[in-house]
């Protein structure tokens, strides 16, 4: 069997993290200190736990990192395996194309040598997660988003004013929707049991290649109010126009985010490379 090459990224756990004011102290209420600590022992454990596999793989040369000392484009890997749930997954995605597998393990990593032996083996494939595609005033952006993306002010309390429609191959097939809200989201199907499902959306297939939009807290919409809530299908894009004077597209979450200003083009769509990854 061939050798295989694999990163194993880390999340990184301190439980003194969580200071006072100054960043430095310790956390002084027992109980969060205790909770924390167990929370700590337990990831610590499960790296441990994946470690040791790896070690009794004469075919595997691994490599360890935690996800806070990634700054390139994982390349001339077989295999990565991330340990730490969803957030480290979803940095993981951030510098994956389709190329590479990605195993996601949370704390409870018992079942890890059986998966890892059935990958090896040829025995289980990964699934293709779609991602959500972006550009701005025509140039893509460099990420990609597994769950969702945020397009808002940078100030939460601030309208936002914008409009976008629905197209196909670069033609119109919807019409023109004018926004004054809180922003405006768009989730793939992996990311529809998040914040989109919480907001009031449905929660999708999880192999679909379509998006979900919504429009946050649309004032007064009118008889628009049946278009602030939709699909974008796979061979579809939405294209939006920023009218406020700043805003911000948050991938993800909060870390990863673009800036941009009144008149930008905006446009999004499920044709960025899909992830794969191995699901339970």
């Amino acid at each position: 069997m061939a050798r295989r090459r694999l990163l194993l990224l880390l999340k990184p756990f301190d439980v003194f993290q969580f200071g006072q004011s100054g960043g430095a102290s310790p956390i002084t209420v027992p109980q969060a200190f205790r909770y924390l600590d167990n929370r700590r022992k337990v990831h610590k454990d499960a790296i441990n736990f994946c470690q040791d596999i790896l070690r009794k793989k004469s075919n595997i040369d691994w490599e360890p990192i935690l996800r806070t000392n990634l700054s390139q484009p994982i390349r001339n890997f077989d295999l990565v395996v991330t340990v730490g749930g969803d957030g480290t997954l979803l940095q993981a995605s951030h510098f994956l194309d389709d190329s590479i597998p990605v195993l996601g393990v949370n704390s409870d990593p018992t079942q890890v040598k059986e998966v890892l032996d059935d990958i090896l083996a040829g025995q289980k494939l990964p699934s293709n997660l779609s991602r959500i595609s972006l550009s701005v005033n025509s140039q893509p952006l460099s990420s990609y988003a597994l769950n969702d993306v945020l397009i808002a002010d940078p100030c939460p309390a601030t309208v936002s004013r914008f409009s976008f429609r629905i197209q196909r191959d670069g033609e119109s097939c919807g019409p023109l929707v004018n926004c004054r809200s809180s922003g405006l989201r768009v989730s793939t199907a992996a990311g529809s049991t998040a914040a989109m499902l919480s907001a009031g959306g449905f929660a999708m297939p999880v192999l679909s290649e379509d998006l979900q939009y919504m429009v946050r807290e649309p004032i007064s919409p009118g008889a628009e109010i049946r278009l602030m809530h939709g699909i974008i299908k796979s061979d579809q894009s939405m294209k939006a126009s920023w009218f406020s004077k700043k805003g911000v597209i948050y991938i993800d979450g909060s870390h990863v985010f673009h800036s941009i200003q009144h008149g930008d083009s905006i446009e999004l769509s499920s044709k960025a490379p899909s992830l794969k990854v191995f699901l339970p």
